[in-house]
């Protein structure tokens, strides 16, 4: 059975407030290399993947093109497109590039060529991104047509009450905490983001608050979403703490 087609979706609109500074997380240099090159060259050299679609910042296409994809000979990406000022916005103009490139709007009933294949969606501040966790949930996706990287939390967890009480602590085997890839069948992930965007002024006016696409999947579709085993260390770069970190953390890995 031919490989149907497997397109990333590396996500790197995000303007990095809690890093502070004038450049974005995802250009900032870790090690010889900025930040989101680490990505991008895991689904470069990953056999699976056969194209990336790159969602970049308001204004930094001409950046970004010239600065990443020429200058490190990013072959794999097809299209460097801006993102929205919300994660869930940059992700719907990704999946609108791949459906318009079907030639028409992927049905999850429909039996087409076209419509086949598998979206992977991943941050471009996590950098460390692996071949294995690229495999592991690119084959849970083919055997449960959605599912996410992501890892058992190692603290204990509490939910709040009322003005920051500790409320009854949850159970820990049964609290992970989400990475990317997060990996769908295509037309399952096209048609949830679709609803999405028809339902989402009711979400705003419940308080309905989207983070990831997983949970895209599960309250659109009503699709139970299977966690593969990520890495510790595919951590997500957010704060000058985590650049501290992530650079530790090169270190160890190449020392």
């Amino acid at each position: 059975m031919d490989k149907k087609k497997c397109t990333a979706v590396v996500l790197a609109a995000g303007s990095g407030k809690r890093m502070g500074g004038n450049v974005a997380k995802q250009y900032l240099f870790l090690g010889d290399r900025p930040v989101l090159w680490y990505a991008l060259q895991a689904f470069e050299q990953n056999a699976i993947i056969d194209d990336v679609i790159l969602v970049v910042g308001q204004g930094e296409i001409p950046f970004c093109t010239q600065e990443i994809v020429e200058r490190y000979h990013f072959e794999k990406i097809t299209v460097v497109i801006e993102g929205g000022a919300e994660r869930y916005l940059s992700v719907k103009r990704a999946l609108d590039a791949i459906e318009e490139r079907a030639g028409s709007a992927l049905d999850p009933g429909v039996p087409d060529s076209r419509h086949s294949g598998y979206v992977f969606i991943h941050d471009g501040a996590r950098p460390f991104v692996t071949g294995d966790m690229i495999r592991d949930t690119y084959e849970a996706a083919v055997k449960y047509g959605a599912c996410v990287a992501a890892m058992p939390v190692k603290d204990t967890i509490k939910l709040a009450e009322g003005v920051e009480f500790a409320a009854q602590p949850s159970n820990r085997k049964q609290v992970w905490a989400v990475q990317t890839p997060q990996v769908f069948e295509t037309p399952l992930i096209c048609e949830a983001y679709r609803r999405l965007a028809e339902r989402l002024p009711a979400l705003h006016r419940d308080g309905i608050e989207i983070t990831d696409d997983a949970m895209v999947v599960e309250t659109m579709l009503g699709r139970r979403v299977k966690l593969v085993r990520g890495d510790y260390r595919n951590m997500k770069l957010t704060t000058p703490e985590d650049m501290a970190m992530a650079e530790a953390l090169l270190q160890s890995m190449h020392g």
